[in-house]
């Protein structure tokens, strides 16, 4: 969620004995791409509210060298490589429902020898696959995650714009519902009008909450959401300033032509008391009572099953509370467990998962609570290690070290999230152990 490379991406190459496309030339074929939705569309969920969703983030960011974007090996690779011993993934992405056309070949190998496969999320059947996950297991909406950096240079701009093509057509034929979250991570100081520049582009090119054939983009209080994420935290890397954010939040909520959304801030842990992570500024509150929907970001908060109690105690109840007084909807965020041995060089599985028991835990804590939307991070996010999609439950072997759901199958945390969005929506009865299926749950602490 909070991590992208930054540096200057590998540009197509020339064709020989002509110049290399210049920057003019990349934005062009990318606005030459964007265009309304033309595909079908089915009935599905409710996309007019938030009340009764589990939404997930999808982070989309998957490359592979001949994806026709020139970056390589796109969050797969180290800054040695992406081969055994060089990576920044923590578990392997599931393949084998997957058509072998979607996928590359990688350096890696498998227990039997062969060589295990990679997919990059601008293949259009790879989103697909993912939005059928995410209907037969019930999960209804997913927040795709388009990061500022994006808006500033031409090739990641088109990449990402395939990228959400593909989500759109993903949910419109399944459907699901969608909206999009900016991330702010890594945004300069005076470098927000290319995110509102970004959205006008979204809007007048692409019908982005415009589009009558589009029947996926998600609403909520009658209006079209967007997520900001990324505002108010303390991090030293985030220039940009409090009054820059209150800006972004009236250009969205505001503006004549292109606001009129419902805006949701992704915000730190401690943004109530303005501790920990988050600013230490009373203007962060005046911020968020700009919004409509505020979300903490608690990944990596807390580490154990008790853990969710105290910081329940602590900090979502109180949170609620403040939420309700001040007539915002609130958004609270859960993760599955935490990993980036590979990414970071931190403790494999430093936060473990104990079969799904952590995740249900704050599950159960919340909607026992009376919290009525939530949102699960994330879909695919395996260089974190918080992915809830199918994984490859045997993965690589050698020089990286890869995790893995076993016992547990690889569709466990897909069920247990589909599980909890049916005691969301009072389809099931909340249990405050996790639920059984007929796989083994994994042995550990309660």
């Amino acid at each position: 969620m909070a991590l992208l490379s930054l540096a200057a991406p590998i540009l197509l190459p020339a064709v020989p004995g002509m110049a290399a496309p210049s920057d003019d030339e990349h934005w062009e074929q990318a606005f030459s791409e964007m265009e309304p939705y033309h595909g079908p569309t089915v009935e599905g969920v409710d996309t007019a509210t938030l009340i009764g969703k589990i939404v997930v983030g999808y982070q989309g960011w998957f490359g592979t060298p001949n994806d026709g974007y020139g970056l390589g090996w796109k969050h797969y690779q180290s800054r040695e490589g992406f081969k055994p011993g060089a990576c920044t993934i923590d578990y392997w992405p599931h393949t084998r429902d997957f058509d072998p056309a979607w996928l590359e070949v990688t350096p890696f190998k498998k227990k039997d020898g062969s060589a295990a496969l990679a997919y990059s999320s601008t293949t259009p059947g790879v989103v697909l696959k993912h939005f059928e996950w995410m209907r037969d297991y019930g999960i209804e909406t997913a927040f795709l995650q388009r990061f500022s950096a994006v808006t500033r240079n031409p090739v990641l701009f088109r990449r990402n714009n395939k990228v959400l093509d593909n989500v759109r057509a993903a949910a419109n034929a399944t459907g699901r519902s969608y909206a999009v979250m900016y991330d702010l991570s890594g945004t300069p100081r005076n470098q927000m009008d290319s995110i509102k520049e970004d959205w006008k582009r979204l809007v007048d090119r692409m019908g982005i909450t415009r589009d009558k054939h589009d029947k996926g983009y998600q609403y909520h209080r009658g209006k079209p959401v967007v997520a900001l994420w990324g505002v108010g935290f303390s991090s030293e890397n985030r220039e940009y300033t409090l009054d820059e954010c209150m800006d972004l939040i009236r250009f969205f909520k505001d503006d004549p032509t292109y606001g009129g959304t419902t805006v949701m801030l992704g915000v730190p842990t401690g943004w109530r008391t303005l501790d920990r992570d988050a600013m230490k500024d009373p203007k962060l509150h005046d911020a968020i009572r700009l919004a409509d929907i505020v979300s903490p970001w608690t990944v990596g908060r807390f580490n154990s099953p008790d853990g969710v109690t105290t910081h329940a105690e602590r900090y979502w109840l109180p949170d609620m509370a403040w939420c309700r007084e001040a007539g915002l909807d609130y958004m609270p965020v859960v993760f599955p467990g935490f990993s980036w041995h590979n990414l970071k060089g931190a403790k494999l599985d430093a936060i473990p998962r104990l079969g799904g028991r952590f995740l249900w835990k704050q599950y159960a804590t919340l909607m026992g609570n009376g919290a009525d939307m939530i949102y699960q991070a994330m879909f695919d996010e395996i260089d974190e290690g918080t992915a809830i999609c199918k994984v490859d439950n045997d993965p690589p072997i050698g020089a990286s070290p890869f995790l893995t759901y076993k016992p547990q199958p690889e569709d466990h945390y897909m069920w247990l999230v589909g599980r909890a969005q049916q005691v969301l929506q009072n389809k099931a009865k909340l249990t405050p152990e996790i639920p059984m299926r007929e796989a083994v749950i994994a042995p550990g602490p309660r």
